[in-house]
């Protein structure tokens, strides 16, 4: 099958060719009478931070504990398996009974195909709401995932770095002409301003998620785009693009840019070979366990006049129940259980990362650096993820060739924007079928980002 005609929902369906991908599975032993016929209770996860492993392990024993003859086994997802894992799974009628989700349409889309059930039917409307998994896990008004830990999306940078370039590291530049001064201060002071680990494909994600989210009043508007509804080819909708490209001639990006993958380029403004790069909030405690308040953090400098533009990003990562489990009560319990009061503060004490949950008090942050990540972009009004709005044809044929091709010097920004329209339109000739799913959702998520 040619990949290039392959729509999403056959990406889905056909996902079994693929394999189950790699994991490490871990059981917790139920502590009833050994007499008792176990249940054990299948729980796949994956996260940003793979340390968050023990949190996991502490709800799962919990869990066990509580219920006795029922064991939990805990399922490691690899990220590049955490979509075909699942739906592989489903597909066979073996899916586990809880399942990691990220949010949009990376799980919607299985909600369309009928292989996860809504949560309303198991968990109370208060619990549903407070857990904070956002309006892109509602589909006509049903709620599909409970909320784990946010996500917030951001530019970090090496404070120690901008001070020997004459910055003022504790008043990041908030326009698209004040960063374009600071990163050339930091070249001139024989620093690389920016950049990151392109090679597989998240920091192009990033990116687009940072900087196109400037160009459009609500959600809606972005899945508008992915599905054509609005046009690609207007400069407004591929100025995102021209400012890489931009910073892309002025030498402010490193050279390996291309070679080296998301993680592992991360750590580089831990040691100073980028000033800045891309990050989410989850991996900062560990950055911040390193350098400590040299960790800077700034929203992404604005270029554009769009309602949504200047503010913090964030998301929420979250579970669900499958609707193949076969132990939907006790997979319900194990959910409400990762809402309690003692689950949140464990979050806390195990990770030093905060929880979704809105309950959640967060007196304990202790660490003025976190506390900013905290009051910056998880308490406050925040905008939402605009990539988990795309449809996979659209990651793998436009987003990822568009940033390799700019980053590479071989495509125009202008041209991009003609190549996403073309895409578009092979997808939607792929996928009639889905636009009205994609329309019905579009009109939520607009109400709910205004």
């Amino acid at each position: 099958m040619n990949p290039k005609k392959l729509s999403r929902r056959s990406f889905l369906q056909a996902a079994g060719a693929l394999g189950m991908g790699a994991g490490l599975a871990r059981a917790v032993p139920a502590f009833g009478s050994p007499f008792l016929q176990n249940t054990t209770l299948r729980w796949w996860w994956w996260a940003d931070e793979p340390g968050f492993s023990a949190w996991i392990d502490d709800v799962a024993a919990r869990f066990a504990a509580q219920h006795s003859g029922t064991s939990v086994e805990t399922l490691q997802m690899d990220v590049s398996a955490v979509i075909t894992q699942f739906t592989t799974a489903a597909a066979a009628g073996e899916p586990p009974d809880v399942q990691f989700l990220w949010n949009g349409l990376y799980h919607m889309e299985n909600v369309w195909l009928g292989y996860l059930d809504p949560l309303n039917d198991y968990l109370p409307a208060d619990v549903l709401r407070d857990s904070n998994a956002t309006a892109m896990s509602i589909y006509e008004g049903k709620q599909y995932r409970v909320g784990w830990y946010p996500v917030p999306l951001l530019f970090e940078y090496n404070k120690d770095v901008w001070d020997q370039a004459g910055l003022d590291a504790d008043n990041p530049p908030a326009t698209w002409d004040a960063w374009m001064g600071a990163c050339e201060a930091l070249k001139t002071a024989g620093f690389v301003p920016f950049g990151g680990g392109a090679s597989d494909g998240y920091w192009g994600e990033w990116y687009l998620t940072l900087m196109l989210t400037q160009a459009l009043n609500n959600g809606g508007e972005g899945i508008d785009l992915f599905i054509g509804e609005r046009d690609f080819r207007e400069p407004r909708y591929w100025e995102f693009w021209a400012k890489l490209e931009e910073m892309v001639k002025a030498g402010y990006l490193n050279n390996d840019i291309l070679s080296v993958d998301l993680f592992s380029a991360v750590n580089k403004v831990l040691t100073g070979e980028l000033a800045t790069t891309l990050n989410v909030g989850a991996v900062l405690p560990a950055h911040i366990a390193q350098i400590g308040d040299r960790v800077g953090m700034m929203i992404a400098p604005v270029y554009s006049d769009g309602a949504m533009g200047g503010k913090p990003i964030s998301d929420t990562q979250g579970f669900g129940i499958p609707s193949g489990s076969r132990n939907k009560e006790l997979a319900a319990e194990l959910l409400a259980l990762t809402q309690s009061p003692e689950s949140l503060d464990a979050m806390w004490s195990l990770t030093r990362y905060f929880p979704a949950n809105k309950t959640w008090d967060p007196s304990p942050i202790d660490d003025p650096t976190l506390r900013q990540l905290y009051d910056g972009w998880v308490g406050a009004e925040t905008t939402l993820w605009l990539s988990v709005l795309m449809p996979t044809m659209f990651w793998t044929d436009a987003m990822f060739v568009a940033a390799q091709e700019i980053l590479a010097g071989r495509m125009t920004a202008e041209q991009a924007g003609e190549q996403h329209a073309s895409i578009v339109q092979q997808w939607r000739m792929l996928n009639d079928d889905l636009i009205p799913n994609y329309q019905v959702f579009a009109a939520s998520i607009a109400a709910e980002s205004l």
